[in-house]
This record gives C-alpha cells, structure tokens and sequence, in this order.
C-alpha cells in the first residue's frame, strides 16, 4: 500500500508518546513532543486538516512504588505530575489540540472495549506462567518491583524491559535471577494465572503493516526481528491494585498492563476531541481507516508502537497507523543525560535562565534528524541561535522591513520579480517534500535558506544606493520573503513568527496561513519592525556552563556523601581479573593508533555506529555500540586505540575489522597524550 501525498482529504491524528507522570520534564523529554508539535503545524501549512493529541500516563509500578515512598495515593501522585505537565507544554509553544490522562473515565471505559472485543475475537487465553513474589513482604512483584538478569543479553535488567543492556520488552517470568526492589532480598517465582493477547494471531498482519509503514527507518527495521520471528504471546494483566481492572470474571485480583491503556490513551484523547468540538469525527480515523494516524515516539518504546500497538488495533478491529517516527536521544555536552547525576537541563530551569521556548523548539528540531541523537550544549546552542536565527533570520527581517517602513512606509508598489518569485516557489515545494520525508531538520533548514537568499539579496543589491523607483521593486521582494520566511518557520518558532507577522500587520495569526500565502501580497502599510532575537554572548555560555558542572558535582558528591567510601569504589568499579595472561599472550594484540575519517550511525541499530579509520596502512571499517554515547559528527579527526588484529565479526549486516577502546560505561574513547601518528604500534 502506498499513502497519497499530504496534504489529503482525511483528517489526521497526530500523537507524542505519553509523558509518564512520574517526575519533572527535561529537555530530553521535550524533543519529541516539541517535533510531533511542529509536525503537526507543518501539515496544516500543507493544508492537511491534522490534531495533536496525548495526555499522561498515570499506572504502572513506578508510580505505586514512588507514590508508596512519599505516602500518598498512586491517583494524587500522579494527578499532580498530570497537572504539571499541562502547565509546562504551553510554556513551550506545545499546543495539544486535546491532552487527557490514562486515569479518566474516557479511556478506562475504551480500554475495557477493547480487551472485550479481542476476547470476543477470540485473541485472549489465560495461562500459568510464573510471577516474581517476595515471601518476606508476601507480596506478587510485577514490573519494576523485581530487578535481575536479561535473559537475552546478559546485562541487569529492570523486571518489564532491559533498560541498560538491549531494550527488549521482558515478559513477567523472563528476569533471571529476579531480587525484591522492595526488600532487596531475592525473590522466587511461584505459578500464577494470567491473560495473554495472541499475537500469532496477527503475526501475518503485522508483517504486511511493517511494510507499509511510513516514518524512520529505525521504526521500520527494528521490529522486524520479532515480527518476521516466533511472536511470544503479550501478557495483558500485572498482579497490583493501581491500575484498569480487567473487565472480566475471575480476574478481579488483576489489572492490564500500563502498555495495554497507555497507547488506548490515543484514541480517548481523539474521541474526547471530537465530543468537545464537534469538528473531527474520531471513528472514520480510528476505526474504518479513512484518515492518517502518526506517531512520533522515542526510540526506547519502538517495540511497542510497532508490535504490539498495531497487533492490539488489528486484534479490536481498528486501523493501523499510517507513520511511526522514532526520535534518538538528547545528550548533554556528548555524554548520555542523567537525571541521577543531574547532567540535565530542566525544562524550568530553561526558561528560568531567561530563554524564549521558540530558541530550544528550533535547536530540538533542527539539530539533526529524527532519529539521530541531538547533543546539547549551551554553546552550541548559542552558535545556533546566533548564527542561524540571530544572524541570518532576524537581521533579515530587521533590515528588510525598516527600509521598507522608512522609505515607502511598508510594501512598495510594485511587483514581485520573476526570479524572488522562483526561489519562493522553490521552497514551498522542498518544504512540502521535507515533510512528506518527515524530514523535519530539511525543512526548518529550508526556511532559513530563505531567509539566507534574503540577505544575499539585499546585498547584492544594493538599495541604499538606489533611488526610490529603482530601490522599490527590490524592497518588494525582500518584503515577500519576509511574509514566506514567517509562514514557513511558524511550526518551529511559531511566537516568533506571530511577531513577524504582527509587524508586516497582517490580518489573524501566521498559524492560519498555509504555504500558498508566501506569495500572496503583504499589507500595503506597516510600522518599524523591532528586533526578534538577542544574541548569546560567550560570557553568558560560560555562566551557563559552570551551573551545569556545578550541579553535576553537587548530585556526584552527595551520592559520595551518603554511600560509604570503599563500598562505592568496590560497587562502582568492576573488580580486577583473577586470572593473568601472560606477556606472549599481551604482546600478541596488535594495538594501533587510527584517526576516525568517517561516523555514522547504522540504519535500525539502537547503538550502533559504522566507522572508517585510518591506521596508517589503510582505512579501516569498524562497528562500534557509541552511536548514543558520541556525537558522531564530532568524531572525525579524533585520534583512537583500535585492536587490528581481532577477527572480522558482521554485526546488523556490516562488517567490522577491527575494535575500537573505550572506558567505561560511557564509552570514554582511548587517545593518545601527544600527536603519534595513525599505524603507531602501541606497546
């Protein structure tokens, strides 16, 4: 199946996984939701008629198990992370045309429509499978109240997903060695009776859905392993009380799994849309197809946005999602963010320091694709506010408009020439590729272009040195660009747009503009324009800098404070090998110095990264899991440690020929102390 272009005549539903109301929003939060925003503004600047919607996901373990630590109810605990969330997204120019919570009566009463109907379709079975319990707390422990062993990779594991080691979707029973995180004691696992959705079932459905599907790539190739394998069944019930109970007899112990009502949450918050306006009709979407459903996630839940999600809308009769774009992570100064460490920028925290939200929107949409990780720093912040939005967006707009003002007191008359008139069009129709790409970054960078050929023009130009009559048909032009430049950032700074739209005193909002007024003529009349962005000056980045370490130091050294010293160093580092090698044995490794020429992430690999390095004899292709750790475009140049002689190994069907050394965790890359050259043998 192949989808027509948008803009179509079906309505859209577009959707940000749902926050989960279990603490304060960062920024590594906001990026998907500030790019499904401007996403969404996009398709209505195509003229695609698409709503916003998400809400907050209120069940699960985590909140019982915080919630049970500060002594209040998991509902008041999560209420007021809900409320939070609603009042920080507008904060950052996130608009939800409708935002709900897992919690309300709209999406418990459509959660249990659809379990009745996958029963009725005869999709559910009950079965024995075997629970963690706690004999000492005489408690059932699902989810995140047992920790343990993957079984797949081998790394620590969290009791429902590997979270540190491959991210797989653990099943209740799976988690080897399973400890109580409620006593710290190890748990046993004792047969219990729960309920499964049969995903076999669907497993030639979803075959021919990941085929279909639009979006990243990275959605698109991940599941296939599972999809194209042997489907194990999902389990649908946890044994807790917090939760949606199971709508069914001789299950009034059991409640669904937060991923069975979490994802529901989108079609609730549609339906309670519709109900509210009157002007989208949920169902022709939801359940006959005819409209585009998009999702834009991050990486970590692409399993279930692409497994089990489309395998539960087939199980109830409903339509599958036309689009799954799944965002990479958001690192801070090229290290993996860490609320823990409190290597984060809170998302009050930015707006505290006196930041427009319009400047962190475009840095989150613009600074890479979807799925490549975005590092942030304030530096590189600032250089993109200022080079891009300062430099070339705002004195763009500043220049054009106070000559117009000045000397023709707004919009010449005269007409738009054939070439401006060209450039404009050109961009309306990368722009329009871009998005069908879902290619945000090209088409915010599109914009800019614009407003770049501005400048060139002006320069080129001239129109001080011109007389009126000659100066006015240039004026003119720029004036047009001025009015498509605002039109086609408005989904990535859409208060600053609004303010370039209110000084050329157009009528309404730029929001209700769509690419077909970038050429439509301006007001004949406007006052002076104002300046729209102040630059970051580098004394403010290094103020910035020095919060931010201070607050990374302050979080490290209070852990120190309250752990005793040896035991941390004993827990924190791995203890050393018993067992020597000998020095023939050393000796036969051959260790060279490379310099990484090329980095760039594999297609559908969480971690992975395809490197060329030279080690002086030639240029080597090494696979390396940094691809969340580094930020890639900064590697080239680097000078690294790489093991030449390890056999060749195929991983994600690229070959690597060699490996490249790193330290810990948080892959620190081996260098060297002074300038040895590629191929330098270490010894």
């Amino acid at each position: 199946m192949t989808y027509e272009d948008f803009p179509t005549d079906e309505q859209t539903v577009v959707t940000a996984g749902l926050p989960y109301a279990n603490g304060d929003l960062h920024i590594g939060h906001l990026r998907s939701y500030v790019n499904a925003d401007a996403f969404t503004r996009g398709l209505r600047k195509l003229g695609q008629d698409a709503i916003y919607v998400s809400g907050s996901d209120m069940h699960g373990t985590p909140i019982a198990v915080n919630a049970a630590e500060e002594g209040v109810s998991p509902e008041e605990f999560a209420l007021r992370h809900h409320e939070q969330y609603e009042q920080t997204f507008p904060k950052f120019n996130v608009d939800f045309d409708q935002y709900g919570h897992t919690h309300d009566k709209t999406n418990t009463e459509l959660t249990k429509e659809f379990v009745r109907k996958w029963e009725e379709n005869g999709h559910v079975h009950e079965k024995e499978i075997n629970v963690a319990y706690d004999p000492e707390a005489d408690q059932w422990l699902p989810d995140r109240y047992v920790e343990g062993t993957c079984p797949y990779c081998g790394e620590h594991a969290r009791g429902d997903e590997c979270d540190e080691g491959c991210q797989r979707h653990l099943e209740p029973g799976e988690i080897e060695d399973p400890v109580s995180t409620l006593t710290g004691n190890p748990a046993e696992y004792r047969v219990r009776d729960h309920k499964f959705l049969r995903l076999s079932d669907v497993q030639e459905h979803l075959q021919g859905f990941i085929n279909r599907l639009e979006g990243t790539s990275n959605a698109q190739n991940q599941p296939r392993e599972w999809i194209e394998g042997e489907l194990e069944d999902f389990c649908i019930t946890r044994d807790m009380d917090w939760g949606i109970d199971y709508p069914g007899e001789g299950s009034d112990d059991l409640v669904l799994y937060v991923w069975v009502d979490a994802p529901i949450e989108y079609v609730s918050t549609t339906k309670q849309y519709s109900e509210r306006t009157g002007d989208f009709d949920w169902e022709p979407v939801w359940k006959d197809g005819d409209g585009h459903i998009v999702h834009i996630i991050g990486r970590d839940i692409i399993q279930h946005h692409t497994v089990y999600w489309p395998a539960m809308l087939e199980a109830a009769d409903y339509a599958e999602p036309r689009a799954v774009c799944a965002t990479g992570f958001v690192n801070i100064d090229g290290k993996g963010l860490s609320t823990s460490k409190n290597r984060a920028i809170w998302a009050e925290e930015y707006l505290d320091e006196g930041f427009h939200p319009d400047l962190l929107r475009y840095y989150m949409a613009t600074a890479s694709g979807f799925e490549r990780d975005v590092n942030f720093s304030w530096d590189r912040f600032a250089e993109r506010v200022n080079s891009e939005l300062a430099d070339v967006v705002g004195n763009f707009v500043y220049r054009a408009l106070l000559f117009a003002t000045r000397n023709f007191d707004g919009t010449p008359d005269a007409d738009v020439s054939a070439d401006v008139e060209t450039e404009i069009a050109d961009a309306m129709d990368d722009y329009e590729d871009a998005l069908n790409d879902y290619d945000l970054k090209s088409a915010g960078e599109r914009a800019v272009a614009l407003a770049r050929y501005g400048n060139e023009y002006i320069q080129r130009n001239e129109p001080w040195k011109l007389d009126d009559e000659e100066a006015a048909p240039v004026i003119r032009d720029c004036v047009q660009l001025v009015k498509a430049v605002a039109v086609l950032l408005q989904p990535f700074i859409p208060e600053k747009a609004d303010e370039i739209w209110a000084q050329i005193e157009e009528d309404n909002s730029v929001a209700d503009a769509t690419i077909g007024d970038c050429l439509q003529a301006p007001p004949a009349a406007f006052g002076e324009p104002e300046e729209l962005f102040t630059k970051v000056e580098d004394e403010r980045v290094e103020e910035l800098d020095e919060k931010l370490q201070e607050k990374i130091e302050a979080a490290s050294s209070g852990e120190e404070e309250s752990e005793d010293v040896s035991e941390a160093s004993e827990t924190e580092l791995e203890p050393l090998a018993d067992e020597r090698v000998s020095f023939e044995d050393f000796q036969a490794l051959d260790l060279r110095v490379g310099e990484i020429e090329a980095a760039e992430g594999i297609e559908g690999a969480d971690d992975l990264a395809r490197l060329e390095v030279d080690i002086g004899h030639e240029v080597r292709q090494i696979v390396a899991g940094i691809k969340q750790l580094h930020d890639l475009d900064e590697l080239p140049g680097k000078r690294v440690v790489i093991v030449a002689n390890l056999e060749k190994a195929e991983l994600f069907g690229v070959e690597s020929n060699g490996m490249i050394l790193a330290a810990g965790e948080d892959a620190d890359l081996l260098t060297t102390h002074e300038d040895s050259e590629p191929g330098t043998k270490i010894k």
